[in-house]
């Protein structure tokens, strides 16, 4: 599929704010059909994170800095990964959850591709919700 250049949109999330809920929410008040995180740095207060194979979440209450978050957004939903540090250096990650909130400051730039639109469905291989990619009519 051919692409267009991304339009790009940045924001910084203030402490308090819950991580995925704001992109969450900026993706449905932007009607954004397709992006992906092209980077995010700040620190957390709270994460919330699903590993791999687990079906719950963990929740880490300490001071954490955002190493990284990885992942699309779209009409169908997010898939988000998180990587955090905490005061040793110790890194964790996986699914970014609701719960995450913001400690200082997170700055994020995504990348908002036009014409295509991310949806999910169900993949009676995985069991999950899979990325389905269109174009937008």
């Amino acid at each position: 599929m051919a692409q267009e250049a991304c339009t790009v949109v940045a924001l910084r999330l203030t402490p308090g704010q819950d991580l995925k809920q704001a992109l969450v929410a900026l993706s449905q008040r932007e009607g954004i059909g397709a992006a992906c995180v092209l980077t995010c740095v700040g620190s957390l207060s709270t994460a919330n994170l699903r590993y791999a194979g687990k079906s719950e979440g963990a929740t880490l209450e300490r001071p954490l800095e955002i190493l990284s978050l990885v992942g699309t957004l779209g009409r169908g939903g997010v898939h988000l990964h998180l990587t955090v540090a905490d005061e040793q250096g110790q890194t964790l990650g996986g699914h970014l959850l609701d719960g995450c909130l913001v400690r200082t400051t997170a700055e994020l730039v995504l990348g908002v591709l036009p014409g295509v639109i991310f949806d999910r469905e169900p993949d009676p291989e995985t069991g999950y919700l899979e990325l389905v990619v269109r174009s937008e009519p």
